[in-house]
């Protein structure tokens, strides 16, 4: 699983998706986060990603992201989480 911290993060190397709850984003977030809920991202992954394009997973805790980017890498999306 790839990792980065959010400093080393930025828009070049791909979009930055916030998985966090909406009241755990509207509290704490990066400005150049889109805000994607974790179910609403799993659910429908094949909407929001594609496998041609870099995402970089972000949460609150570091939990969501984590699971996220094991399953999605899984499936063949390039993705890596990024932490605070």
């Amino acid at each position: 699983m790839k990792r980065i911290s959010l400093n080393n993060y930025n828009e070049n190397m791909g979009q930055l998706i916030d998985l966090s709850n909406p009241l755990d984003y509207m509290e704490k977030h990066d400005a150049r986060a889109v805000s994607i809920p974790y179910q609403k991202l799993m659910m429908n992954y094949d909407k929001y990603l594609s496998k041609n394009k870099a995402y970089y997973l972000i949460c609150s805790k570091g939990m969501h992201s984590s699971k996220a980017v094991m399953m999605l890498e899984y499936l063949g999306y390039d993705v890596t989480q990024v932490i605070y």
